[in-house]
């Protein structure tokens, strides 16, 4: 078998696991959605090994959804870090087996510390699951690992089932992309979210144009501010715009007699405007659904700056 063959076999392999799994999905699930939703402290992830790296994934994928929480490796909870642990906190505990003794050292504290334990296993059958107040099934027909030995269709299985959770909830929490920008202020999403037309638009040396100017001007303006664009200004007020498109079309159409051409000959006098005020994500969306790639920015009707996608 070549290697091409083999990769397809394995995603085969892991898209039946998954659809197995998603069989299965109940009111178990639904059961942990109510508790975590519910809690008013965090909710703790904890694994080892491969189930403990999927774990901090789904714990970061919580906290940045608006769940609270975090990882806790097991063998770092049993030296004191359990002291971290608040009554009030939900512990999610995941070990395929089931019988992870480094997880299941940990279960009489959490019973006795009051806190609801939400299992994901593959073993509804294993101390784990038997002892979890709610047990989350990951089981799977088989391994993509033609041993059945490395951890493959399981884990892929553990991570979609964090993704599952973090979905719903987010659904059932209404998070918004303000919510989620709040969580992401660093990232590109967040900056675009949270940052306004006016923090980015560009207004120093705007290319602009009187509405009399000579083809020529036009075009030395439009080429020397590399925007693609030129203001057109008539007494000093800034009423239109000349685009690279607008020039194209105006020599093609008049060919020739192009150099007789003045800038109130080719500009739009009806440009598209922002204010400053809206948001940069509104700012893209509105280019978007123009297919423009800039838009005059105004304030108070007035305009300022150009910003471009």
């Amino acid at each position: 078998m070549n290697v091409i063959e083999i990769a397809k076999q394995v995603i085969q392999t892991e898209i039946q696991g998954l659809d197995y799994m998603s069989s299965r999905i109940g009111a178990e699930f639904e059961r942990a959605i109510d508790v975590i939703l519910s809690t008013h402290g965090r909710t703790i992830i904890c694994g080892m090994g491969k189930s403990g790296i999927i774990g901090k994934k789904i714990a970061a994928s919580f906290a940045s959804t608006g769940t609270p929480s975090f990882f806790m490796h097991p063998g770092e909870a049993f030296h004191g870090d359990l002291g971290m642990v608040k009554p009030e906190d939900v512990f999610i505990a995941i070990s395929n087996s089931g019988e992870t003794d480094e997880v299941l050292k940990l279960l009489p504290f959490l019973r006795d510390n009051g806190n609801y334990i939400i299992a994901i296993t593959g073993k509804s059958d294993s101390t784990l699951a038997k002892y979890a107040h709610c047990n989350l099934d990951i089981a799977v027909p088989k391994e993509a690992c033609p041993l059945q030995l490395a951890p493959t269709t399981s884990t892929t299985a553990t991570l979609v089932l964090g993704d599952a959770l973090t979905v719903a909830l987010m659904d059932k929490r209404d998070f918004q992309p303000e919510s989620f920008a709040r969580f992401h202020p660093g990232g590109n999403l967040g900056r675009r979210l949270l940052s306004k037309v006016r923090d980015e638009m560009i207004t120093v040396s705007l290319p602009i144009v009187d509405i009399n100017d000579s083809l020529v001007n036009v075009i030395n303006t439009i080429s020397s501010g590399k925007l693609g664009l030129s203001l057109v200004s008539e007494n000093n007020v800034i009423n239109g715009v000349i685009t690279d498109g607008d020039l194209r079309r105006a020599i093609e159409t008049n060919m020739r007699n192009s150099f007789d051409l003045q800038a109130k000959d080719i500009a739009s006098f009806s440009p598209i405007t922002i204010d400053e005020s809206v948001s940069l994500v509104t700012s893209d969306e509105l280019m978007d659904r123009l297919s423009v790639t800039s838009l005059l920015v105004t304030k108070n009707n007035n305009v300022i700056g150009i910003i471009k996608k």
